[in-house]
């Protein structure tokens, strides 16, 4: 049997072995499923590990830049206001507190939702009016709204 034979650019040959012949071509949703698959259960790895703060874990968080304030939002569900602290230094945002697990008479089958201590870090792009910041927590998200000082606002400029 004779084998199939390419050439290289400098027209020299090259034998083509037949069990390096080009697979059969893959479905493009099984490939995109299964690394959408893989790269869960990476996150999900990373999500389990220790933090450099013990075991405090990172809420899940927005931060909006708007004409006159950065915005930031926090998921915490069930987190009550008094377990929260925030704190502002120049540009860095910190957000800390507990979620407290709550009494339970049953034995967990599954968990996925975080309970203890939780720590949000965020260095924003300008400076802050420190003294006019303003936190809101309303139905499990926490809102902080750092305003910018007022010489750093953008100003829309009509075109006549």
């Amino acid at each position: 049997m004779a084998l199939p034979v390419r050439r290289r650019h400098d027209d020299s040959p090259v034998v083509v072995e037949p069990d390096r012949w080009p697979t059969p071509a893959r479905d493009p949703r099984a490939e995109l499923e299964r690394l959408s698959s893989e790269l869960s259960r990476v996150f999900e790895s990373f999500s389990r590990l220790p933090s450099l703060l013990g075991d405090a874990f990172t809420p899940l968080a927005d931060v909006e830049e708007t004409d006159d304030a950065y915005v930031v939002e926090l998921e915490l569900p069930g987190v009550k206001k008094a377990d929260v602290d925030i704190s502002i230094g120049g540009r860095r945002l910190v957000v800390t507190g507990e979620r407290r697990d709550r009494e339970r008479n049953g034995f967990f089958r599954h968990r996925t939702r975080s309970v203890g201590r939780f720590h949000y870090e965020v260095d924003l792009p300008g400076t802050v009016e420190e003294q006019e910041v303003a936190a809101n927590l309303d139905e499990g998200v926490l809102t902080v709204r750092l305003p910018k000082p007022t010489g750093d606002r953008r100003r829309r400029i009509p075109v006549t």
